[in-house]
């Protein structure tokens, strides 16, 4: 046996979309229902175990055989469901070094996140049965009690067979269109080093990190007491029933003369400027208690799995456009930033649930609690926590790529690059807190802005006007910045040209150390590591502006399969946070090589746990900021520090 080819259904009464599939597992009523699998590509097998079948010992003994390749859609749920039910231990999962996963092999061709999705863009003659849903509602979650079911908890095969007969089919069907999509990919594999990332990502994820629940609780706690308290204050200062209720506070405030068509935070914030009395202060309620929200400490509770550690955090190629990794769950990739000065002394009285002196020593509690979020990760007992993060590794690949000498000075030098931005774009000499520090802000605004193509719309996004910059500014600050950087902007149209041509010859064009090949329908974008990024079947058209446009079909905005515009700018931003992910996934390898132990990553950031008192954040930060050897040239620095809590510092 070479390859196992895998889809099994599962029945537990934890929230699988809520909590992920490591907490799900961990039920005490987890069980897995059937298993369907195929070896070496052969006649698809299912052992219906719910009804007393057994699993062949060929079988099982393949799962623990790192000689066998196990493929799965979504391998993770497979690999840890399959772990709880061979009975290893809390924390303990099948190693993932022998598996792999349709999911990824379909997200590196640009197709999407889902069985039933990409079976039908490679329109495969077998698709996943559309009566899935229903039966997986019908048997794989708790259903309500009823007279006429009884008042059963839990539907079990005998309660419909023909249903069960059906879902029996549907797992079967599961595995032949999982076979139909690696024959269909055949002609692209995926690159080795690519699954070799894919298996670190799989042990940071079944390593997790731990979580202080004591605090997640207090916190929730605090919260619930501050928004109770407030909203008996506004009962009380309203005669309102509900005065969280908009249509209830907005005739309240009109019977006070105030009237408006929203109760927004913006129209709010403006409303507060010119009120006083009652109405002020009923809208000052209304306005903490819209900043008041523990979503994610509500989905660390849901997440945590029993020996405290939050699991099935990151996805592997989340984001199939570039590679990135994306955050589920509890949704580490956009936590709140902190700015408190007293970051541990706040923690320890919402810890201890001292509110009395939060609401004394802090203007909002809401804010307070949102602060402190990131602080909810610790190291486990007797560990520290080492942070570190690359140092503007954006700019600093653009900046290679574009090859704008003057850029890559100011990075050799260890300079500011929003302050050299800044000087190179008004002539003057910047510094930071010092001479023409003011023109600073401008600098990191354009930075941020318009390094893909980005205009005036571009800088109003990023809050330019919100920070003191007048509409007449914009667009000379655009002027400024690309004739500073002229390379760059030749980068951006290089590459719009390249992609072009390579779709209208159906050929293979390069440009700045980039390949570009039109194969199969698919425009593929060769990086520096090697890895490719695809666009599914492009197209030149007509823009709105009258002018020649690219487009593919992918995932849109609306989150469904569309055809997706783009251009030059647009790729090259696609290219710098592929080149950028292919530096942190390299960095990982080398860092968990030498014995350090991921337990999550943020962006371009690694959170690592460690016991070692030799171990140092200078080793850590010396090690990330090794260039790769496929990108010779470009000059890397991290930064880093020590704590028993998350934080950015």
């Amino acid at each position: 046996m070479k390859t196992l080819s895998i889809d099994i259904e599962t029945f537990s009464s934890i929230n699988l979309q809520k909590s992920g599939v490591y907490r799900y597992a961990e039920s005490k009523d987890f069980e897995i229902l059937l298993f369907g699998y195929s070896v070496d590509g052969g006649e698809v097998q299912v052992a219906d175990l719910a009804r007393g079948e057994k699993v062949p010992k060929e079988i099982i003994n393949a799962l623990i055989d790192d000689s066998v390749i196990k493929w799965a859609f979504n391998s993770q749920f497979e690999r840890v469901c399959l772990s709880r039910w061979l009975r290893l231990p809390t924390g303990t999962y099948l190693s993932p070094k022998s598996w792999h996963c349709t999911l990824v092999w379909s997200a590196t061709l640009g197709l999407p996140l889902s069985l039933v999705g990409v079976g039908a863009v490679l329109g495969l003659e077998k698709q996943k049965l559309s009566e899935g849903k229903n039966l997986i509602k019908y048997f794989c979650i708790p259903c309500s009690p009823t007279k006429s079911n009884g008042g059963r908890t839990r539907n079990l095969p005998q309660h419909d067979l023909e249903k069960w007969e059906l879902f029996k089919e549907y797992n079967k069907r599961d595995v032949e269109t999982e076979l139909a999509i690696q024959d269909k990919l055949s002609k692209f594999p995926v690159p080795d080093a690519e699954w070799q990332n894919y298996q670190l990502d799989q042990i940071i994820n079944d390593r997790g990190i731990a979580l202080d629940m004591d605090f997640v609780r207090q916190a929730i706690s605090c919260d619930e007491k501050f928004k109770t308290e407030n909203l008996e204050k506004a009962k009380e200062l309203t005669g309102l029933e509900n005065p969280n209720s908009p249509s209830q506070l907005k005739e309240w405030l009109f019977e006070k003369g105030v009237e408006t068509d929203s109760l927004s935070k913006e129209v709010v914030s403006e409303l507060l400027e010119e009120a006083e009395g009652e109405i002020h202060e009923a809208l000052s309620i209304r306005q903490k208690l819209a900043k008041s929200s523990v979503k994610k400490y509500t989905a660390m509770e849901n997440v945590v799995c029993s020996d405290n550690r939050a699991r099935g955090l990151i996805q592997f190629y989340g984001a199939n456009r570039t590679g990135r990794y994306a955050g589920r769950l509890i949704q580490v990739q956009n936590l709140p930033q902190n700015h408190l000065p007293d970051l541990k002394e706040a923690r320890t009285l919402v810890k201890t649930g001292n509110l009395i002196a939060l609401d004394l020593l802090y203007d909002s509690i809401p804010n307070v609690l949102s602060e402190l979020i990131r602080t909810s990760f610790i190291p486990k007992k007797g560990s520290r926590f080492i942070v570190a993060d690359f140092s503007a590794i954006e700019a600093r690949v653009i900046a290679w790529l574009a090859n704008e000498e003057w850029r890559i000075h100011v990075f050799a030098g260890g300079g500011d690059i929003y302050c050299a931005s800044a000087s190179q774009m008004f002539n003057v000499p910047v510094e930071k807190n010092g001479i023409n520090g003011h023109l600073r802000q401008k600098g990191k605004i354009a930075e941020l802005a318009l390094g893909y193509g980005g205009s005036t719309g571009a800088l109003k996004a990023m809050g330019a006007v919100q920070m003191g910059l007048s509409e007449e500014e914009l667009q000379p600050l655009v002027n400024a910045w690309r004739e500073s950087n002229p390379n760059i902007t030749k980068l951006w149209w290089g590459v719009d040209k390249a992609v072009k041509r390579a779709i209208k010859g159906r050929t293979t064009t390069s440009t700045h150390g980039i390949q570009f090949t039109y194969q199969s329908g698919i425009l593929f974008i060769k990086l520096p590591s090697g890895r490719q990024l695809s666009y599914v079947k492009p197209r030149i058209g007509e823009n709105r502006f009258g002018g020649e446009s690219v487009t593919y079909e992918g995932v849109g905005g609306t989150k469904k399969w569309e055809r997706i515009e783009s251009y030059g700018p647009k790729f090259v931003e696609n290219i710098v946070q592929a080149i950028s992910r292919d530096i942190l996934a390299e960095s990982m390898l080398k860092l968990e090589t030498q014995g350090y132990e991921i337990v999550m990553h943020v962006h371009d950031e690694v959170i690592i746990e460690i016991q070692d008192e030799k171990s140092s954040v200078e080793e850590v930060c010396k090690i990330m900021s090794q260039t790769p050897s496929w990108i010779e040239g470009l000059l890397l620095n991290a930064d880093g520090f020590e704590s028993k809590f998350y934080k950015k510092e």
